[in-house]
């Protein structure tokens, strides 16, 4: 029974190589910061750099200067490994494994890397043309959105052609809506809703462009 599981998980983990690299590295950022807010290693201030080297900041795309030369292009991808502490990093890793393996299972490890990797660049161009926060964006639901995206994007596609009802396609977007505002609620205020419709957006395009049957 054992050796059933190892293998199993290996079988997994070969599958999906992408993926467990992706949740390996944003979960690696997130614990070296942890043991440093902690004392464990290294300094207390390593969050801050972090977020003031790698979060999204709006001003440097205007006339703020950026720390070093790269910073305003490099923002547009490590924002999306960088978390607001543990428990943003357990919601959206969680998450990330549940969609991250059905979008694997379809498009396969270079198609998710793919969509993930615009994903992120989707959601951090949606923060930057409809956010005027003066605080770092930080976090991976932007690309989380996007798999939801392609996901949905693909139902559609399915449903249509094989004649089949829309309704759960429209649900799902509604469901979409309702967690957006009742994060926005719960967070007063403090949500990148603009990251996560960049994200979706992206995702959802680059869905109705691959051409994948049903597997």
């Amino acid at each position: 029974m054992m050796r059933d599981r190892v293998c199993a998980a290996r079988a997994w983990a070969g599958a999906h190589a992408g993926l467990l690299a992706v949740l390996l590295l944003c979960t690696a950022v997130e614990l070296a910061l942890q043991g440093a807010d902690l004392g464990l290693w290294g300094s207390p201030r390593w969050r801050a750099l972090a977020y003031q080297n790698g979060g999204f900041w709006i001003g440097l795309l205007g006339d703020w200067q950026p720390n070093y030369a790269a910073q305003p292009l490099a923002m547009f991808v490590s924002y999306g490994f960088l978390h607001a502490g543990a428990a943003h990093l357990a919601v959206n890793m969680i998450t990330l494994a549940s969609l991250g393996t059905a979008v694997a299972g379809r498009a396969g490890q270079r198609g998710f890397l793919a969509l993930y990797a615009l994903s992120v660049l989707g959601g951090a161009a949606g923060f930057a043309l409809l956010s005027q926060a003066v605080q770092p964006m930080v976090g991976a639901s932007g690309a989380l959105f996007g798999l939801a995206g392609a996901l949905v994007a693909w139902d559609w596609r399915d449903r249509r052609a094989g004649g089949e009802t829309l309704w759960p396609v429209l649900r799902a977007l509604a469901l979409l809506g309702l967690l957006n505002l009742v994060m926005y609620w719960a967070l007063d205020g403090r949500l990148a809703w603009e990251t996560h419709l960049g994200g979706f957006l992206a995702g959802a395009g680059w869905g109705l462009l691959l051409r994948r049957g049903r597997r």
